[in-house]
Parts: structure tokens; sequence; C-alpha cells
């Protein structure tokens, strides 16, 4: 076989959790062959040795497609991006593109040929062109902020959850005990719980006593002493007890590690160019920023300012028929994205008149809070877009 001067080589495969199938072909629609790797050191090592000899058959190019992008193909997506041209298969596309051209039963081989048909088809059909994606370079700051403000996000439903059975128990074990705090997670209280191995010693601290439990003031010393005239337990208070520490010290911990995932957000948000600018909108805190810059990543992936509003969950899909005028969710939001983008946007309209206005507006209109919300992210959206793209910081 000649070597080919003009032909780009395409590469598919097909991720799998331990084994990927690998389809290699020309841009001509030429197929040179395929071949399996595991996903270790060695399979990856084959990978690069098994492409560079198939490379001197193209024009130096490579492209390579494979889903599973940034999920089971790591660490392998970024070793092949540092090299090549990667493009993401969407699952979702690619399935509503096998509705429309059917083919033989899948297997692992037939869904890596598949990959370099759709090398073939994104010239000239649309729908194979959406299915492959372009996967373009993140800066550091901002994977680092998807991360860790999605590890945050794990911590903080943990810990409501600790905090609710908390409160559950609190109730059962000690009626009233509970109403002496406006929250149970407040620090003073949780360090007042923690004071005694057995809760029901609570009620025989001396003020003196009190007084020396951290961030238990006078006057928090006072709301104590009125609820101990009146204390009460149960019987389960014995075994209970030590349960209610372990899951006091859990709360703590919780707190310390949320606290210390704030204070990395704030120095990589100075570090993002995306996290600036999103900064510069009043309304939009530390933590939501965070998030929308790690989950929006490089607003290069996005073509349109309707691409972003989709992936942020701002923008619904359109889907009307006949005279049935409507429309319905999109399975290609970013739900991470969406959550904070949702409550960027409530506390923006809060400090802005003309948002509020146009919600209030909306909500006259028989919307509810979450449409009203979504209509004015919609807006919101469409600056951000123009933004990022122009780098320009908000102006009201």
């Amino acid at each position: 076989m000649n070597p080919s001067t003009t032909q780009e080589l395409h590469v598919s495969i097909d991720v799998g959790c331990y084994q990927h199938d690998v389809s290699v072909g020309l841009a001509n629609g030429q197929y040179l062959g395929r071949f399996e790797i595991n996903h270790n050191k060695a399979g990856f090592a084959d990978f690069f040795e098994k492409i560079e000899s198939y490379k001197i058959l193209s024009n130096g190019v490579v492209s390579v497609a494979m889903e599973g992008y940034n999920g089971h193909a790591r660490p392998l997506d970024k070793m092949i991006q540092s090299r090549y041209r990667l493009l993401n298969i969407n699952n979702l596309k690619l399935a509503r593109f096998k509705e429309i051209f059917p083919g033989a039963a899948k297997t692992d081989a037939i869904d890596s040929r598949k990959g370099l048909e759709l090398f073939q088809l994104q010239q000239t059909l649309p729908l194979a062109k959406n299915v492959l994606q372009e996967v373009y370079e993140i800066p550091q700051e901002n994977q680092e902020l998807k991360r860790i403000t999605r590890r945050r996000k794990r911590l903080v439903n943990e810990r409501v959850r600790y905090i609710n059975a908390l409160q559950s128990d609190l109730r059962a074990l000690s009626p009233g005990l509970v109403d002496i705090t406006k929250n149970v997670q407040n620090i003073w209280f949780l360090n007042f719980l923690s004071s005694s191995k057995d809760l029901s010693q609570l009620a025989r601290k001396s003020k003196a006593t009190l007084l020396n439990i951290k961030q238990v003031g006078s006057t928090y010393v006072q709301v104590i002493l009125q609820w101990q005239t009146n204390a009460v337990f149960s019987d389960d208070v014995a075994f209970m007890s030590p349960m209610i520490q372990q899951d006091i010290a859990r709360i703590k911990a919780l707190r310390t590690m949320i606290l210390e995932l704030d204070k990395r957000v704030v120095q990589l948000l100075e570090q993002s160019e995306i996290g600036q600018r999103l900064l510069s909108i009043k309304g939009f805190g530390v933590t939501s920023c965070g998030e929308l810059a790690g989950e929006i990543g490089c607003i290069n992936r996005f073509k349109k300012e309707s691409s972003l509003a989709l992936y942020i969950g701002t923008a619904a899909l359109d889907n009307s028929s006949g005279k049935y005028q409507g429309s319905k969710r999109s399975k290609q939001v970013n739900q991470h994205a969406k959550a904070a983008m949702m409550s960027a946007v409530d506390h923006q309209r809060k400090g802005s008149e003309e948002s509020q206005r146009y919600y209030e507006k909306k909500r006259k209109e028989g919307k509810t809070h979450n449409q009203a919300i979504r209509s004015l992210g919609r807006h919101l959206s469409r600056v951000i877009f123009k933004m990022l793209t122009n780098n320009r910081d908000f102006y009201v």
C-alpha cells in the first residue's frame, strides 16, 4: 500500500471498563484494520505504537473518536488529546442515529466501525455531525473547579442527611432540646451536645461549666438554663447517646472539609477567566460561579448561545406538533450546571430591579417560580455567552 499524502487518519474507539476495541481507517473510507487494547499502561502504550504505525499511511493528521470521554476512558482520553485531535461520541445522539439508520446486532467491533462511518457521514449528514463533538482543551483551573465543586456538593448533601437525622433523633430523645436553637448545625449547639457523652447529663450542667464550652456565650447559656428546668429524656438516651456523638463528629468534620474546599474554590476562581467573568454579574456567588466555570470548562465547546443555554438548563427543546405548541426537557442538560445557574439567577434577580420586574411579569403570566427563573436564565445565558466569547465583564 502506498502512503497517502492527502488522507487524514481516522480512529474510532469503543470504550469498555477493562478493554477497548479500536478501528482504524483513512478519510477516503479505506478500512485499515482493528485491534483491542487493555485499559492499563501496557495497553495504552500498545495503542499509540499501533496508531503511529498506521500514521505513515496518512498525511500525518490523526482524529480519534471515542465514547466515554471523561468517564471510563480516563486517562486514555487525556493522553490522546495531548497528541491527536479528539472527538467525543455523544451516546444519546448516537442512539438516535442508530434508530434512524439501524445496523447489525451490537458488538464492540461493530460499534468501533460505526465511529469510522460517522467520520464519513458527518460531511453530508447533519445528524452524524452532531454525534461527533470535538473535545477542546480545558484550562487546568476549570478542570479542578469541576472536581472540587462536585465533591463539595456531595459533602453538603451528606451533611444535610446527618443534620436531618440528628434533628429527628434529638426530638425523639428530648422534646424541646432542638427548640433552643434556630439551626441544629450551629456550632455552639453541636459543642454543647458533645460536651457530655451521655446526653442526659446536659440537663445538670452548671452555668460556670456551660460558659467554658467553646462558642457558648452568656446569651446561649441563659437559653440552656431555661431549657434545663423542664428537660426530659426518653429511656433510649443511654444507647442512643454514643450514636449521636458519632453523628455530631461527622457533621463537624464535614463542615471543616467544606470550608477547606470553599477556600480552594476562591483561589481557583482568581485564576479562571470564565470564573472572573461570571463573578462580575451582580448576585452570582462564589460557589455558583465555581460550579458554572467548572462545568462550562471552555466556551469554545459551544458554537452558539443556544447550545450553552441547552447545556446549562435554561432552554427547552421545541415539541410542537400541528396546532399544539409546547416544549420538552432535553436529556443533554448538565444537571450540575443547571442547579448552579438556577441558584445564581434567583440571587441575581433579587439585586436587580430589571430582572425582578421580568420575573414578576412571568409570574403574572401564570409561570411557576422555577419557570420564571428559567425564563430569566435564558436571557442571562445569552449575556454570558457574549461575555465569554468577547472576553468582557458584565455591565449594568
